[in-house]
């Protein structure tokens, strides 16, 4: 067992201190008990921009972490896409557009249009399949779900893999563009009742048989219903169970956000900046984030990923790439819709562009956090620990890219 001297493991997992750190260490936990990771191979240090495994391309040398160009959303469809050169700029306010200032992230470590466009076309395929975006599947082949996953996961070229995992987050984001924005129906009352029912089926419901028969008459006319059923089939030809379990509780701890935020609607309320941000722990990109080694052909070891640093060190991850998408789909939102930046400005009594920033300060304080603890985490776990890090950060990288330039923020209105 290799042991950090404490103070110096302290100092690394305590993250960014001074001024303009607070809301980093509003999302910090208890310190460490002492409890330590099985060192693998000799400890060594991360280079700049994150974690690099030997195995995956890392950030151009020299690079560090790349802050991608500054990107002027709005309240609606006129909203420009992203800026090519220096950061552009905009009167803030409630009704005008903003900008989205550079971000501390990276970018897709390898981009691969031809396999972006085979995983793109047989998602649309699939969705059409299933019943999924009726009468929008061409605005959902523009939104190139297919590209994100292929930016994503960068240590597979694998299309039937890469398949697998774009099958179970479309499915989960047809949740939202099904139940939540668009569809027949969307009333919130209808979102806990709904969930349970996709949940029966991510975790399959054990019925009497008299009664069995009738929740299969339900899934079958329900598209999100038959699509998580079929995305869950798909994956277990490349996860093992215990991947699959994994999937499985992110899905459930995200089901469990969508009933917070449908009792917001019911009520009217709107939440303190602080409640979003818990409910951020549970809606955000964990079941997408959850695959990374399952896509790569690997396992991270259970007590590895069971470790409260390698879980908090992920729910970081994940946090940070959701305020992302916070910030990017202001574009195609409603104004009054519930975002990190909307409610920083309802609350302090700024200016949006005021609260955009806060925003992306929150997101950066949190990448900072992810690259020193992921550094450290490296340098005691095995090699599978340092390749799941690795592609944690790839994928952030990816969907970095894929948010910056996808027509469903940029023109594309919702799917």
């Amino acid at each position: 067992m290799l042991h950090l001297d404490e103070g110096l493991l302290g100092r690394i997992l305590a993250g960014p201190a001074g001024p303009g750190t607070t809301a980093v260490r509003l999302f910090r936990d208890i310190p460490p008990e002492g409890a330590v990771l099985e060192p693998a191979e000799p400890a060594e240090s991360a280079p700049p921009g994150g974690p690099v495994a030997a195995d995956l391309p890392g950030p151009p040398a020299g690079s560090g972490t790349v802050a991608g160009p500054g990107a002027v959303i709005g309240s609606g469809p006129a909203a420009e896409g992203p800026s090519g050169g220096a950061d552009s700029t905009a009167e803030g306010g409630s009704g005008g557009s903003v900008t989205v200032p550079p971000l501390y992230c990276p970018e897709a470590s390898r981009d691969d249009p031809a396999l972006g466009r085979v995983v793109n076309d047989r998602l649309v395929a699939w969705a059409e399949e299933m019943g999924l975006f009726q009468g929008r599947l061409e605005r959902l082949r523009s939104h190139d779900f297919g590209r994100l996953f292929m930016l994503a996961h960068p240590d597979t070229d694998d299309a039937d893999r890469l398949l697998a995992a774009a099958r179970c987050g479309l499915a989960e984001w047809a949740v939202d563009d099904h139940w939540v924005d668009e569809g027949e129906d969307t009333r919130p009352e209808l979102i806990g009742p709904r969930v349970a029912l996709a949940h029966a089926v991510v975790d399959p419901v054990r019925l009497p048989p008299r009664y069995y028969g009738q929740f299969e008459q339900v899934v079958a006319a329900e598209p999100v219903l038959k699509a998580f059923r079929s995305a869950l089939t798909l994956l277990g030809t490349i996860a093992n169970p215990t991947q699959v379990a994994r999937l499985r509780h992110e899905l459930a701890v995200m089901f469990v956000g969508y009933g917070q935020e449908a009792e917001w609607r019911m009520s009217g309320r709107r939440p303190a900046v602080w409640e979003y941000l818990l409910h951020r722990y549970e809606n955000a990109f964990f079941p997408c984030m959850v695959l990374v080694d399952p896509v790569g052909g690997y396992e991270l070891p259970a007590h590895e990923f069971a470790d409260h640093r390698v879980r908090r060190t992920y729910l970081y991850a994940g946090v940070a790439n959701v305020l992302l998408n916070d910030l990017y789909s202001m574009a195609k939102e409603d104004p009054t819709d519930t975002n990190l930046p909307n409610l920083i400005a309802a609350e302090e009594g700024c200016t949006l562009q005021e609260a955009v920033d806060q925003a992306a300060a929150i997101h950066d304080e949190l990448m900072h956090t992810i690259e020193a603890e992921s550094a450290a985490l490296c340098a005691l776990g095995s090699p599978e620990l340092k390749r799941f890090l690795t592609g944690v950060w790839a994928w952030m990288g990816g969907s970095h890219t894929w948010h910056r330039t996808s027509a469903r923020y940029h023109g594309g209105g919702a799917a």
